[in-house]
Order: C-alpha cells, then sequence, then structure tokens
C-alpha cells in the first residue's frame, strides 16, 4: 500500500514548513517511494488512466 508521510497533503496545508519561500520542490525530504515496484507502478497507470479520461471529458465539454 502507498502511504503519504507528509501532513499537509491531508489538511491541504501548502505553506513551506521548512522555511524556504515557494521554491518548486514539493518533495519532502523522506521521499522514499521504490519506482521500481510493481505496486507503484500499477498506481501510476491507474493515476495516469483517471486523469487522461478526466482530461477527455473536460475537452468534451468545451467543445
Amino acid at each position: 500500500t502507498l502511504q503519504r508521510k507528509t501532513p499537509g497533503a491531508m489538511t491541504g496545508n501548502t505553506k513551506p514548513s521548512d522555511g524556504h519561500d515557494g521554491k518548486k520542490n514539493n518533495a519532502p525530504q523522506d521521499f522514499d517511494i521504490d519506482m521500481d515496484d510493481p505496486e507503484t507502478q500499477r498506481a501510476a497507470v491507474a493515476i495516469q488512466s483517471q486523469f487522461r479520461k478526466f482530461q477527455k471529458k473536460k475537452q468534451d465539454v468545451k467543445s
């Protein structure tokens, strides 16, 4: 199972808590997702599939 270690993702808190002001580094310091894990790859494919469906639906509504 995939677990997030950052409480900001759950609470919607987007302010940087490490003193950096608005830098593009969104990954937490303890980023430890195994990108070679088959479960991670399946999750990525599922997320991409849903995103593509969302984009297609959004495009169909515009036209």
